[in-house]
């Protein structure tokens, strides 16, 4: 398929070599270029500029957002209009390309073709559509809770480790397997994944931990520590008044 992506920031820039690997021809310009036409018009731009960079195309033209957050709207009218919003991070090509085999990607299409063209780009890279009927805002605010902070909580981890003496890389680095394996047993049942004093409801040790962060200076760990704690306990005690 001939694309052109618009966009030359992280996603752009890792998805147009992404899509030359599997076949495709790509031409990746700014936003700010002569956009040149294509099979399919890829937006990889920021939301705001969504619309704006849309109504510069010929409205016959078939147009594709990678916005987890918007819906076809920004598109505008036209009959062709199609998402596709991997559910991944891409901190750019320079930093790491992810492999996308077996990772969700959210899809939608105003019309069979758009939805046809948007299936076959997600395919092409392994990606596996997820079409999502409900409010789009729920689904990226899930993405990133998944995502954005789960990064956000590795740092605090290892920010509480490194002040145990463990040079900070190295804390992370020491941690990571412990949060991916954790992460991949609740995706049955979080609740049965749950495990420390939470789970046990050893009262004693959540106190030692908080009196540690506490005597550490490490306000942002012990506000985190505190919240996820007691979401830990409301999972429980949602099961056993059940």
């Amino acid at each position: 398929m001939q694309l052109t992506v618009v966009g030359p920031g992280r996603l752009g820039r890792s998805l147009a070599p992404l899509w030359r690997a599997a076949g495709h021809a790509v031409v990746l310009v700014g936003r700010d270029e002569a956009i040149p036409p294509a099979e399919a018009i890829v937006l990889a731009v920021p939301d705001g500029a969504i619309a704006g960079v849309a109504a510069q195309l010929p409205p016959d033209a078939l147009a594709l957002h990678t916005s987890g957050a918007a819906d076809l709207g920004p598109l505008g009218p036209r009959p062709h209009a199609a998402l596709l919003h991997p559910l991944m991070t891409f901190p750019g090509p320079e930093v790491a390309q992810p492999d996308l085999r077996g990772v969700a990607a959210r899809i939608a299409g105003s019309s069979e073709r758009a939805l046809g063209v948007a299936r076959t780009l997600a395919a092409s890279l392994g990606l596996v559509p997820l079409e999502v009927p409900g409010d789009p805002r729920l689904y990226h605010a899930a993405a990133v809770l998944a995502g954005n902070l789960a990064t956000v909580l590795l740092a605090e981890a290892g920010a509480t480790l490194a002040a145990a003496g463990v040079p900070p890389e190295e804390a992370r680095r020491a941690l990571l397997p412990l949060a991916l394996r954790s992460l991949q047993n609740a995706v049955a049942d979080p609740v049965a994944a749950l495990t420390g004093p939470a789970a046990r409801g050893d009262h004693a040790t959540l106190a030692a931990h908080r009196a540690a962060l506490d005597a550490a200076g490490l306000e942002g760990p012990r506000a985190t520590y505190d919240q996820l704690t007691a979401r830990a306990l409301a999972l429980l005690g949602s099961v056993r008044s059940a």
